[in-house]
């Protein structure tokens, strides 16, 4: 399996899909900081939604052998934040998304196609 972090990030991205995760997008960040290549983003509709997609991501990412570093704000199901190096996942719950905006403060950040072979 590839275990790049472009890799990583899609299976993520598609992982948030399968538990019908909302305006899920792949930034490339690399050229932008130093602290991690893609940012994986997505939102769902209620704490329990939020916990459903990013306990999916771990579950697929972890049967390609893919551990993270870190999980926060798993139990709150507000803002999940998912460290696997390279590639950092933020779940969101939907109006924090928006109170947030990281999609504007990553905004000059290229976004790259979520699917796998593209």
């Amino acid at each position: 399996m590839d275990t790049t972090p472009l890799n990583i990030a899609r299976l993520s991205a598609e992982a948030a899909l399968d538990k019908k995760a909302d305006a899920v997008a792949i930034l490339e960040i690399k050229k932008l900081t130093s602290f991690a290549d893609f940012f994986v983003i997505c939102s769902g509709k209620s704490d329990r939604q939020v916990q459903s997609i990013a306990g999916n991501i771990e579950l697929i990412l972890k049967k390609q052998k893919i551990l993270p570093l870190g999980i926060e704000g798993m139990r709150e199901g507000r803002w999940v934040i998912m460290d696997y190096g390279d590639v950092v996942i933020h779940i969101f719950y939907a109006p924090v998304r928006e109170f947030y905006d990281l999609d504007r403060l990553w905004g000059d950040a290229p976004r790259v196609d979520c699917a796998i072979g593209q």
